[in-house]
C-alpha cells in the first residue's frame, strides 16, 4: 500500500503495468509476516519489480524490513561543546554529521539542529528549562517541557514530557508549518526524510492526537500512562535517572487511480507497530551518584548548620567575657581614686607634733 502511493504520481499506463506484475507475483493489498520480518527484513519479489520497472525509486535491493537498516547501525556523528567556556552549552550539539541544520522540512526554524543528542543536558536546570534535543530518527529537533519534581530511589528529579504541540498540525501551532504537508493534529509526515513513503510518526495509539484519527482505527485506547513519553533527569548535573520514550509508525493508505490493489481503501493513517525504549540507572552506579551528589551534599548542609550554631555559640560567650572583663575593669578604676583621696589614719600615741630632730636625739642616747 505504501508502494501504490509512491507511485501515485507515476503515468497511468506505467501504473496499470505494475499492477498488473503485482498480480502476476500473488500481491496483494494486505500480507501476514512475522514480527521479525516486518522489523528485520524479509524477501519480497514486488522489490525486484519496482527495481527492474523504476530503478532508483527505493535506495535498496532484495529484504525489506522497517528496522533493517538500524541494525548494527549509528545515527550519526555529533559534534557538542565541551561546556569549557560556557558551563550553559554543555552537551549542546554544534554540528551533526557536519551539518548545522537539515533540508528536509520547509522552514529555517524546523531545519535547525537544537539541543543536544538526546544523553545529557546542562546542568543547574530549573522548573522553567526545557529539554532539546535532536532526533535522527524523526529528522527534527524535539522540546520537551517541565511537568513535575519527583524522586526516583532517593535522587530527586525533574519530569519533562512532550507537549500537545509536539506532533501538531500547522493550522493548531503554526510554527510546525514547516513540517507539512500536514494532515490531522498529533501526526508528523516524515516522508521527506524516509524516501518519500507516506509514514507519519505520534505518539502510541495517537495518544494526543486529533479524535478523527482514533475514529478511522478500531482497538486503539490510548492514555498517558501506556503511551506518554518521558525523562526524568536530575537537575543538578543533567543527567538523566529514568525515560520511558515511545513512538507509532503509521502508514497513509488510499485508494489509488491504476493500482487494482488498492481497490476501494479510504484516505486512513494506519497505524503499523509502536514500539518503545526505557531504561533507568540502578545498581553500583545509582549508589555511587545517590551518596556523591545526594548524600553527602545533604550531610555537608547540616553540617554547616552545626558550624553556624557553634559559631554563634562561640561568639556569644566571647561577647558575655568581654563585656565581664570591660565591668571589672571598670569597677577597679572607680576604686583607686577613692583610696588616694582617703586622709591618713592616725593611732592613740601618735604625736601630734615632731620634732625633726628627734631622729639625732635619739641616735645620741643609744650612743
Amino acid at each position: 500500500m505504501g508502494a501504490a502511493i509512491m507511485l501515485e504520481k507515476l503515468p497511468h499506463f506505467l501504473k496499470v503495468l505494475i499492477s498488473g506484475a503485482l498480480a502476476g507475483l500473488g500481491q496483494g493489498a494486505f500480507m501476514n509476516r512475522t514480527v521479525g520480518e516486518i522489523m528485520w527484513g524479509y524477501d519480497d519479489p514486488l522489490i525486484d519489480v519496482l527495481n527492474n520497472y523504476v530503478p532508483g525509486l527505493i535506495p535498496f535491493k532484495g529484504k525489506f524490513g522497517l528496522f533493517m537498516d538500524f541494525n548494527n547501525s549509528n545515527t550519526g556523528l555529533f559534534t557538542v561543546y565541551t561546556g569549557a567556556t560556557d558551563i550553559n552549552k554543555i552537551h549542546i550539539v554544534d554540528t551533526w554529521n557536519g551539518l548545522k541544520k537539515v533540508n528536509y522540512w520547509r522552514s529555517n526554524e524546523c531545519n535547525m539542529i537544537n539541543g543536544t543528542s538526546g544523553e545529557m543536558w546542562p546542568p543547574f536546570m530549573t522548573p522553567s528549562s526545557s529539554l532539546e534535543f535532536y532526533s535522527p530518527d524523526a529528522c527534527r529537533s524535539m522540546k520537551l517541557v517541565y511537568e513535575q519534581s519527583g524522586v526516583f530511589k532517593g535522587v530527586p528529579t525533574y519530569r519533562f514530557v512532550a507537549p500537545k504541540t509536539l506532533f501538531a498540525n500547522g493550522t493548531d501551532y503554526p510554527p510546525n508549518e514547516g513540517f507539512c504537508p500536514c494532515r490531522e493534529s498529533g501526526i508528523q509526515n516524515v516522508s521527506t526524510c524516509r524516501m518519500n513513503a507516506p509514514v507519519f510518526i505520534s505518539h502510541p495509539h495517537f495518544y494526543n492526537a486529533d479524535p478523527v484519527l482514533l475514529e478511522a482505527v478500531d482497538g486503539l485506547h490510548p492514555n498517558k500512562e501506556q503511551h506518554g513519553l518521558f525523562l526524568d533527569v536530575h537537575p543538578v548535573t543533567g543527567i538523566p535517572m529514568n525515560c520511558s520514550i515511545k513512538l507509532q509508525l503509521s502508514l497513509y493508505i488510499k485508494k489509488v487511480a491504476g493500482i487494482s490493489q488498492t481497490g476501494q481503501i479510504k484516505p486512513v493513517v494506519l497505524p503499523i507497530l509502536w514500539f518503545g525504549e526505557s531504561g533507568a540507572i540502578e545498581g553500583s552506579v545509582l549508589q555511587q551518584f545517590y551518596t556523591s551528589l545526594v548524600l553527602i551534599p545533604s550531610v555537608l548542609e547540616y553540617v554547616q548548620y552545626i558550624a553556624i550554631g557553634l559559631g554563634l555559640a562561640l561568639m556569644f560567650v566571647a561577647i558575655v567575657l568581654e563585656v565581664k572583663r570591660q565591668r571589672n575593669a571598670r569597677e577597679k578604676s572607680q576604686q583607686e581614686p577613692e583610696l588616694q583621696n582617703e586622709p591618713p589614719q592616725y593611732s592613740e600615741t601618735t604625736p601630734l607634733l615632731q620634732d625633726a630632730s628627734e631622729p639625732n636625739q635619739n641616735n645620741a642616747a643609744e650612743a
